[in-house]
């Protein structure tokens, strides 16, 4: 386990430098982060003179011994203050918890010890948990083909190998059969992420658990990660209480990045993008609470241009409400603070198109922000040339107040759409 772990908090947009700041990169994690970024580049973060600069990605990069938690904000509170970090901090845990990212064997998620610590620490507490219960459970046994030299007659011979081998050693059968063990597929990749986790961990309330865990899984073979290997697992009714585990072991190992060259910068990087998961969130809290009668889609694509030769375009609003209906809505989510200006004029034209193409009765773009606003605005005329009067078609700008209490907020999120459409 790494000795004496650096942590760093930073908010999305905030930037790391090695000359100035009152939290400094040094010169080699520096490095380390401009080799992670290549010549493609990663979307978590740019880089600056002596430094980064933090996207629209929050959640966790640890690189050697140091870890950096990038925590949203959609507010002008002091980002220095603990407390306001913390608060965040639950927000994101929340959100990512609301949206099934992050989905435990615990009767609730406040039963984790270490909130105050980095998303990381969670998410390794969340795995060794995991494992925890499935251990306690029992571990399940798999069929595996297995083929070689063998002193009894067992399964079919290999005759083309069994010659080559054993011609001199008539004792001897080459053969391939079926085992039935722990030794599978499934267990391998929960080990290898359980030795992943023994390398990286650098919390210590975790070093006893996870040296038990490890202690208690039976050994198995080493295999080469991809994402493909889990494409093929197949969850059938004794592999369903492994999901979350491997779901968890898919995100530690396929964005888990060695340091070839020196072996003492490896990344792991846990970064979600909070336009993708505030749209998640927010489309789940309006399906939690509407009607029956209601219905709601995400991510409904539709065809709009088409070259005489080539492929064709498409559009895809992030939420439509009552899709081909006389009281259509068509909700754009974007996670940034207005702070009293207008939307783009890129964001209003968008949605525009999404009025025409989906006719819609109204359209709305959600933010968040520090309290509850709706301001309805209306689009010109476009149907009388050098028009300065005001048309009937509507796009509303709403605005939400973020709430620590995850549950208010989703209430709060469905009330203020609720009381500006109506048709919830």
């Amino acid at each position: 386990m790494k000795q004496n772990p650096e942590h760093i908090t930073v908010f999305e947009h905030e930037t790391l430098r090695i000359d100035r700041g009152d939290q400094r990169l040094t010169k080699v994690q520096l490095e380390a982060l401009q080799l992670f970024y290549g010549e493609n580049g990663v979307p978590y973060y740019s880089l600056i003179h002596h430094g980064v600069r933090f996207n629209e990605y929050v959640g966790v990069i640890q690189l050697g011994n140091l870890v950096i938690e990038v925590l949203p904000k959609a507010d002008k509170s002091n980002p220095n203050d603990e407390r306001v970090k913390f608060s965040w901090r639950n927000v994101l845990i929340s959100m990512l918890h609301a949206v099934g990212i992050l989905d435990i064997h615990a009767p609730s998620n406040s039963n984790l010890n270490l909130r105050q610590n980095s998303i990381l620490d969670l998410y390794f507490e969340l795995y060794i948990r995991e494992v925890e219960y499935l251990q306690h459970r029992g571990l399940i046994k798999k069929y595996r083909k297995t083929e070689g030299n063998r002193n009894a007659l067992k399964g079919s011979i290999q005759f083309a190998k069994h010659l080559n081998q054993n011609l001199v050693r008539q004792e001897r059968f080459y053969v391939k059969h079926s085992t039935y063990d722990k030794e599978h597929v499934i267990h391998a990749i929960l080990f290898k992420a359980l030795k992943l986790l023994s390398y990286i961990n650098t919390n210590i309330h975790l070093k006893s658990r996870l040296g038990a865990s490890l202690l208690n899984f039976p050994e198995q073979n080493d295999i080469k990660i991809t994402e493909s290997v889990f494409d093929r697992i197949a969850f059938d009714r004794k592999a369903e209480p492994y999901r979350n585990a491997l779901e968890i072991a898919k995100l530690l190992l396929l964005n888990y990045h060695p340091d070839v060259n020196r072996g003492t910068n490896n990344v792991l990087a846990l970064m979600f993008d909070m336009n993708m998961l505030w749209e998640q969130f927010v489309f789940i809290s309006l399906r939690k609470h509407k009607a029956s009668t209601t219905s709601i889609a995400a991510q409904n694509t539709r065809n709009f241009w088409k070259p005489l030769l080539g492929y064709h375009s498409k559009m895809k609003p992030d939420i439509v409400i009552n899709k081909d209906s006389d009281n259509c809505i068509v909700l754009d989510t974007k996670w940034k603070n207005l702070s009293g200006y207008n939307p783009s004029p890129e964001d209003l034209r968008q949605m525009f198109v999404y009025l025409k193409y989906y006719k819609a009765k109204r359209v709305a773009l959600l933010y968040p922000g520090t309290e509850n606003t709706s301001n309805s605005g209306f689009y010109y005329d476009h149907n009388r040339i050098k028009s300065n009067e005001l048309g009937e078609e509507e796009c509303a700008v709403i605005s939400i107040g973020v709430d620590v209490c995850i549950k208010k907020w989703q209430l709060r999120i469905f009330e203020s759409i609720e009381n500006w459409c109506q048709i919830l």
